[in-house]
C-alpha cells in the first residue's frame, strides 16, 4: 500500500467523479423562458454543491418534448460553460408526465462525498423528487 493510503500519489488525494441531478419547470415553450429557467438551475446547483466551472467534465441536458423554442445548453455557455462538453436531448414523452421541465445530469470532480451532494429542483419540478429536501 502506498504511503498516506490507496490512491495517495505524493500526498495528494485524488477527488472523485460524482454526479448531480436537477430539474426546473418552465413557464413556457418560450426561448427567454427556457434560457432563463436553464440559468437559474445550473446557477443553483453550483452554487449549492460550492463549484466553478473548472470542477465540471460534462452536462447532459434533456427537456420534455414539449419545449422546442431553444437548446438548454445555450444557457451553461452564457453563464460561462465554454470548455464544458455540454449535449441536449428529448425526454420521452410519458403520458401525465410533468409539462416543461428542464432537467440535468452534471459530472463533477470533487472531493465531497456521494451523500455531501445537493440534487436541486426548482419551481414546479420539485414535485419530481418529493424524497428531497429543497
Amino acid at each position: 500500500m502506498a504511503p498516506g493510503g490507496p490512491g495517495v500519489v505524493k500526498g495528494i488525494r485524488p477527488v472523485a467523479v460524482r454526479a448531480i441531478r436537477g430539474a426546473v419547470q418552465v413557464d413556457a415553450n418560450e426561448r427567454s423562458a427556457v434560457l432563463e429557467g436553464t440559468a437559474e438551475l445550473v446557477t443553483e446547483v453550483m452554487t449549492r454543491n460550492g463549484l466553478a466551472p473548472d470542477d465540471v467534465i460534462s452536462v447532459v441536458f434533456t427537456a420534455t418534448p414539449d419545449l422546442t423554442a431553444e437548446f438548454p445548453a445555450l444557457a451553461a455557455r452564457k453563464i460561462g460553460f465554454q470548455d464544458v462538453p455540454l449535449l441536449c436531448a428529448s425526454e420521452i414523452g410519458v403520458p401525465g408526465a410533468l409539462p416543461r421541465v428542464v432537467r440535468l445530469l452534471m459530472h463533477v470532480e470533487t472531493g465531497k462525498p456521494r451523500a455531501a451532494l445537493q440534487h436541486v429542483y426548482l419551481r414546479g419540478a420539485a414535485a419530481l423528487r418529493l424524497d428531497i429536501a429543497q
